[in-house]
């Protein structure tokens, strides 16, 4: 009998509506300290973030040279190999001279009295004068045109827009009013891969060949100023359906300090492949970006100032800047030849042929105005006199009467010279 009875089960000690309750309270809680720490929460300090992303960065410089320097040794004979210049199938000229000297490292340092372990580091005073005018003359024609907004306007609409981002529109844009200031320009021999040469060694003007050495000159960079690109956008939600929601962003980037190294060096032109000579340029990985960021997000109720966004934005900033002008990344230009050309040449007589060309121009323009503006007053004169006419002639006109008729004594129809005499 004891056996056939049932055990007891437990009765929970909460409710439905209790757990119910407990949940949707355990939910809130876990969005509110999401919404709290990492929405809402502190950014790390200025300086630290920068001392990361430089950490960052030199590592992974480090690791791209022992790279190179690993292939290197595994691979000694493919590097020498490809150093040996092809045999050019083009007959070379007899009329230059037949054994010109090679211009070597060695030779173009020797020939510049240019010491690369003991010359001083150069101030580049002219230099920035000459930037200074250039970048002046960059923004005087930026607020008269608005070529710059329309190719940023195209640029952040073009096929790279999410779909989840509506017309992005340039509310704001200031191009600063300082400009950036170099100095302390020193040449640097580096190797082919663009790695130099260790602080205690010495360069050996003679292995320059040998080892595919080429100069580089590198000076720093510091600019203080407030440039500013402000948008406006809305974010679409297009779940469960499109344009289910939409919240609309503003977002302004600044930035507000850039100091680093610029690096620029000289790749000489290929006849063999008909390359021609080639300038890169790129910056060491111990520069520093400092950006200010400003955000609004809503449309009434608005939240200002988020700061994760603020992170979240400089993050893709760094990484953009990174991936294309920091080593061993570069930028690559291709230079025009430097031979002088008859297109190209300004000034002299040819700057006064074209002031009189001009001048002509204007005065032209000046006498076809004089003919056009004295040619309508002749038609406006000669239309108001014929206006004058035709109100005379309409008012001195009357009726013709019959003595007025035969008057004169002739008959209508008659042959001329014959009068005929009515008595009146």
């Amino acid at each position: 009998m004891a056996q056939d009875v049932c055990p007891v089960k437990a009765e929970p000690t909460l409710s439905f509506t209790q757990g119910l309750i407990l949940g949707q309270l355990s939910v809130i809680l876990l969005i509110a300290a999401f919404i709290n720490f990492f929405i809402f929460g502190d950014p790390p300090a200025a300086e630290v973030t920068a001392s990361l992303r430089a950490t960052e960065r030199r590592s992974r410089t480090l690791a791209h040279k022992k790279s190179l320097l690993s292939l290197r040794t595994s691979n000694p004979n493919a590097r020498h190999a490809s150093q040996q210049p092809p045999a050019l199938s083009k007959k070379k000229s007899n009329i230059l001279r037949g054994n010109p000297p090679t211009l070597t490292i060695g030779s173009i340092l020797n020939k510049t009295y240019y010491k690369v372990d003991s010359h001083q580091p150069e101030s580049l005073d002219w230099f920035n004068v000459l930037v200074a005018q250039t970048i002046a003359q960059f923004r005087s024609d930026a607020q008269h045109d608005d070529a710059i907004l329309t190719s940023l306007t195209k640029a952040l609409n073009g096929t790279s827009r999410p779909d989840f981002l509506d017309e992005i529109r340039v509310t704001e844009l200031s191009l600063g009013e300082d400009f950036p200031i170099f100095s302390n320009c020193r040449i640097i021999p580096v190797d082919e891969d663009g790695l130099s040469f260790g602080p205690g060694k010495a360069f050996d003007a003679n292995m320059a060949t040998r080892e595919g050495v080429r100069l580089q000159a590198r000076m720093d960079v510091d600019l203080s100023d407030m440039i500013t690109l402000a948008l406006e956008t809305k974010m679409l939600l297009n779940y469960p359906k499109r344009l289910s929601a939409m919240l609309p962003v503003a977002l302004a980037v600044s930035v507000v300090r850039f100091s680093g190294t610029l690096s620029i060096s000289f790749i000489p032109s290929n006849p063999s492949e008909n390359t021609p000579t080639k300038m890169t340029f790129t910056f060491l990985d111990d520069y520093r970006l400092d950006f200010s960021i400003r955000s609004l997000l809503g449309s009434r109720s608005r939240l200002q100032d988020v700061p994760k966004i603020a992170q979240l934005v400089e993050s893709r900033l760094h990484r953009w800047f990174d991936e294309r002008c920091v080593e061993p990344r570069f930028q690559e230009i291709a230079l025009p030849s430097m031979w002088p050309r008859k297109k190209n040449t300004r000034g002299g007589d040819d700057t006064i042929a074209n002031i009189e060309q001009s001048i002509s121009k204007a005065k032209g323009g000046d006498v076809a105005k004089d003919l056009r503006a004295e040619a309508r007053k002749e038609v406006e004169a000669e239309a108001d006199a014929r206006a004058d006419r035709v109100h005379d002639s309409l008012r001195l006109r009357r009726r013709p009467r019959a003595e007025d008729t035969f008057a004169s004594g002739s008959m209508p129809g008659s042959m001329p010279g014959m009068n005929i005499d009515i008595p009146m």
